[in-house]
């Protein structure tokens, strides 16, 4: 074999993750030509086709599918390595893809991750707000905040705040509608909810603790479209105390009797955890959500 291109690699994943040379341009922060030569030349080191070409993009040949593991464990310890030279030796860089809950992504992480994005320019931040489509298990994020614990595999988690959920109306619907004064009577309203059969956690599933067998006549896919369905008055939907909570013309509905509790979970392979580009984003989301506890714990103002 010829001398081996090493630092080529790092073209090689991001072609191999992302399917297509732009997108890998616009991840390694260059151009598409400089992406396509580093392949050309890791193709011609190691003597072997790694990729398919088609209109469509990039696919792993089996030798790309070969090289992967490997590539993937050079670079965490390359992480590791700059970690033991020391984070003042030069500038963070790279990629970190960080898997969020919608809610907490657009409702509280949207408006944190700018600062540290801002301290930390080299860096390139993805933030992925639909969960169910990565898998920290595939390496598809290097970084998740979950509603729940990896079942098997070798990771790190933690239970950063417990967040609190209730009951939600608007004004509108509510003055409008029979008064609810129990639990009972929840079950004679329209609720809002997920689709039944996209629920990728159970953690999402708790309809079913509000009243049993409960089912939601409005279901969508997204937090964000259940709030505003929500504020339109079409019925009832459960919600984070941050969501429903920031909005004036929202009201929890029986909060004392009606309370639902969750977790936000860290999640990250024992691998990578200490690596030097993972580590301040790690504990940067660790500081920011521990430092709102109040804000996710809170019990609502307004309510009946």
């Amino acid at each position: 074999m010829r001398q081996f291109p090493w630092d080529d690699l790092q073209y090689f994943l991001a072609v191999a993750q992302e399917g297509r040379l732009s997108s890998a341009a616009r991840r390694l922060r260059t151009s598409h030509v400089t992406v396509a030569r580093r392949i050309e030349r890791l193709e011609q080191g190691i003597g072997a086709k790694l990729f398919e070409r088609s209109p469509k993009g990039y696919t792993l040949t089996q030798m790309g599918e070969r090289l992967m593991e490997p590539a993937k464990a050079m670079a965490v310890e390359a992480d590791k390595m700059l970690g033991v030279v020391g984070e003042g030796a030069a500038p963070l860089s790279g990629v970190i893809r960080l898997s969020v809950p919608e809610g907490y992504g657009n409702s509280f992480m949207a408006e944190k991750l700018p600062l540290f994005a801002r301290q930390h320019p080299n860096l390139t931040i993805e933030m992925v707000n639909i969960q169910q489509i990565v898998s920290l298990s595939r390496r598809e994020a290097d970084i998740s905040v979950s509603l729940s614990t990896p079942k098997a595999g070798s990771y790190h988690y933690e239970n950063m705040s417990r967040y609190n959920l209730y009951v939600y109306g608007s004004r509108d619907y509510l003055a409008r509608n029979p008064a609810i004064k129990q639990r009972a009577d929840l079950s004679s309203h329209p609720f809002i909810g997920y689709i039944e059969d996209m629920i990728f956690t159970p953690e999402l599933n708790y309809l079913g603790e509000v009243v049993p067998g409960l089912r939601a006549s409005y279901q969508t896919s997204s937090i964000m479209a259940q709030l505003q369905a929500c504020r339109a008055g079409y019925g009832l939907c459960v919600l984070p105390f941050y969501m429903g909570d920031a909005c004036d013309d929202l009201i929890a509905v029986l909060p004392e009797v009606v309370p639902i509790h969750r977790n936000y979970w860290l999640v990250c392979h024992n691998d990578l955890i200490d690596a030097a580009r993972i580590r301040p984003l790690v504990e940067f989301i660790r500081r920011e959500t521990t430092a709102a506890q109040q804000w996710f714990n809170g019990f609502p103002e307004r309510y009946i």
